[in-house]
């Protein structure tokens, strides 16, 4: 089933009060025969990142406008890096989200190429685990969630596979 990812600008100053929002778009996605696949919000309570699974994305956007819970930006995304079953094993492990607004002219093709021929390159930073990324198929930006110590190692990391940072983000447990 495809995948969707959904981002909603949020004003909060602790993660407790995104519940209600995390509530109202958990119930509009399973009415509309949906699932949650994961959530991320950064620490800074500013943006609220939900992976959501759903054969029609036509469908699952009108059920949360509905419900009103309108996501800012909606796009279908392709998992790299991880099988869907590992990330809903692995939910919360991630403390670093990577945004990269992918260049013009990018194939899904050539980006699937280019992170099968990088990613092993990893191994030279061991302190940081690349997760996994989900992929706009519109091929506007890719999101990467990473398990690393401190913003560095994962600055460090991106640069070993010569990726760019348009956007870091620490994540909120």
């Amino acid at each position: 089933m495809p995948l969707f990812l959904a981002e909603y600008r949020v004003q909060a100053t602790d993660r407790t009060q995104l519940e209600p929002l995390f509530a109202a778009i958990d119930r509009a996605v399973r009415q509309a025969g949906g699932e949650v696949i994961e959530y991320q919000v950064g620490q800074d309570l500013a943006i609220l990142y939900a992976v959501l699974e759903h054969s029609d994305g036509e469908a699952l956007q009108k059920s949360l406008e509905d419900a009103g819970v309108v996501p800012q930006d909606f796009a279908q995304v392709r998992l790299v890096g991880q099988s869907l079953e590992e990330v809903k094993a692995q939910r919360g492990e991630a403390n670093y989200l990577v945004e990269w607004d992918l260049p013009a002219g990018l194939t899904m093709e050539a980006y699937l190429q280019r992170k099968a021929e990088k990613s092993p390159l990893y191994a030279q930073v061991p302190e940081v685990r690349f997760l996994r990324t989900y992929v706009r198929e519109d091929m506007a930006k890719c999101v990467c969630l990473y398990a690393a110590p401190d913003e560095a190692a994962v600055r460090r990391a991106r640069q070993v596979v010569s990726a760019p940072v348009d956007r870091l983000t620490r994540l909120c447990s």
